[in-house]
């Protein structure tokens, strides 16, 4: 196939997506199905989102880009309940079919900043608002991560990639329905970035929660997602489906999309 060619391929995929791989979901699916409707956010006369209309499917891994400013990290905190909408509703729904609902348990948040609390040793972070019979589950998260051996130590004790691999672990000892996102990687240097970007894949592979990303990176919304959206001034401006095998290779297919993300983020 031809440079040329490979590229109108690509195109056809944005205009044209089909239907996500099975390759590429989850293992196992117990993510919650998130239903945004006319979705508005003023901060007094200033509109961050307007009438914004979302369907995220279970187990589905989003990333949202866009220019500072256009509304992202808002969205994020809307759906993680931190903040309430002007208007507009946002609803979850069980990919188990459960009879309870999805509540705010149900859904845990990655910062850029890992928050621990520096007093506390980093199993014991990780074991944060667990009953004593999960201890048990946090502990074999550290070792998933990489971080058995530095239990017994404070988070002042290890690098900044350490601090956000616990702060992951702490997210996902909670068995979420939902894991939110926000920049978690953005403080890393290059090479734990990439280590962390294989990581959260990898346990989103095994556990199955609906994953919503917010990055300035087109590079890493790419390598991670699903489906990718842009925002402008509040609105969903382009979307794009990601048909890349995982896990994905840095190949001229994944260039060719990276850089048709990064024209439509430009062109906002």
């Amino acid at each position: 196939m031809t440079d040329l060619s490979i590229g109108q391929h690509v195109a056809e995929q944005i205009q044209h997506p089909p239907s996500p791989q099975a390759d590429i979901q989850p293992n196992a699916v117990i993510g919650a199905e998130i239903l945004i409707e006319q979705l508005y956010k003023f901060y007094g006369d200033v509109k961050v989102l307007e009438d914004l209309d979302l369907h995220i499917q279970p187990g589905e891994f989003l990333a949202i880009v866009g220019r500072s400013g256009c509304g992202k990290s808002t969205l994020l905190r809307l759906i993680a309940d931190l903040e309430q909408p002007s208007y507009g509703e946002i609803k979850f729904k069980s990919a188990r079919h459960l009879r309870e609902g999805i509540t705010s348990d149900d859904i845990r948040v990655m910062f850029q900043d890992p928050r621990l609390l520096p007093w506390r040793s980093i199993e014991q972070n990780v074991q944060l608002g667990l009953h004593k019979d999960a201890h048990a589950q946090a502990t074999a998260l550290l070792e998933k991560v990489g971080l058995k051996e530095k239990a017994p130590l404070w988070p002042a004790q290890l690098s900044g990639g350490q601090r956000q691999r616990t702060a992951l672990a702490r997210a996902l000892s909670h068995q979420p329905r939902v894991l939110l996102l926000d920049e978690p990687l953005g403080a890393l240097d290059a090479l734990t970035r990439l280590e962390m970007q294989n990581l959260i894949e990898k346990l989103w592979r095994e556990q199955g929660f609906t994953a919503v990303l917010v990055t300035h990176d087109v590079s890493e919304a790419v390598q991670l997602a699903d489906r990718i959206i842009l925002l402008d001034k509040g609105h969903i401006a382009r979307q794009f489906q990601v048909n890349l095998p995982r896990p994905r290779e840095k190949n001229l297919n994944f260039a060719e999309l990276e850089q048709q993300v990064l024209n439509a983020v430009l062109a906002t």
